[in-house]
């Protein structure tokens, strides 16, 4: 992002975290004014850490230290019910690199064919749990009330969806513009064959464990 954005690095490479910041909400700000950025758990210590050296105030917490850095700052919470489709999907991506398609990119090849791995997706789906439960604690600790989303609803109606992220923010579309989704859905007859063999695979397991249990009480 820093080569795209032309941000110079010093001789030694260092980039300098305020220029980053300068850059990230020129590319990320609209016509209207409003900046947005999509944050995931595992990068959000990152985010602080940058931030910290470009607001060093030590009394300054969490949401005070975004204010200071994107102005009034509102969050939505988007998650996925369903944990173990979530976590097929997200192995099925770290092998093919293929994180998201478009209209445009719908011929996208992945780098390599995907395998099926039960204990990775057992511990992506562990991650996802965590996670979860992390982004929650984070809310509470810091007094925010973010407006939540269901992945499952934002699938089934992206513009309804997007509809209410607008009220929650105080926007309104400008006259002749509308909401299309641009994305297309990437899971497929693969993911749900993976996810119904790993269901089988875990039963298996759990009896097997159950009957191990049985024969050393014997």
């Amino acid at each position: 992002m820093a080569a795209r954005w032309d941000i110079v690095r010093s001789p030694d490479g260092v980039i300098e975290h305020s220029e980053f910041v300068r850059a990230a909400l020129a590319a990320g700000r609209t016509d209207n004014g409003v900046f947005a950025a999509r944050i995931m758990w595992g990068t959000l210590d990152h985010m602080f850490d940058m931030l910290g050296s470009v607001y060093p105030a030590p009394a300054a917490g969490d949401l005070e230290r975004l204010n200071l850095a994107f102005g009034r700052t509102r969050f939505v919470h988007l998650y996925r019910d369903d944990v173990l489709a979530q976590a097929v999907s997200w192995h099925r991506a770290e092998q093919t690199n293929i994180w998201h398609r478009t209209d445009q990119a719908a011929s996208q090849q992945p780098q390599q064919e995907p395998s099926f791995d039960f204990d990775e997706i057992r511990k992506l789906a562990q991650t996802i749990e965590e996670h979860h439960s992390a982004w929650r604690a984070w809310f509470a600790s810091a007094g925010i009330q973010p407006h939540t989303v269901q992945y499952e609803d934002l699938d089934a109606d992206p513009v309804g969806v997007a509809d209410e992220i607008l009220d929650f923010l105080g926007l309104k579309l400008p006259p002749g513009h509308s909401i299309k989704a641009r994305h297309r859905r990437l899971a497929d007859e693969l993911n749900a064959r993976w996810i119904d063999r790993y269901r089988a695979e875990l039963t298996e397991r759990l009896v097997l464990s159950s009957d191990s249990g049985k024969d050393q009480s014997s």
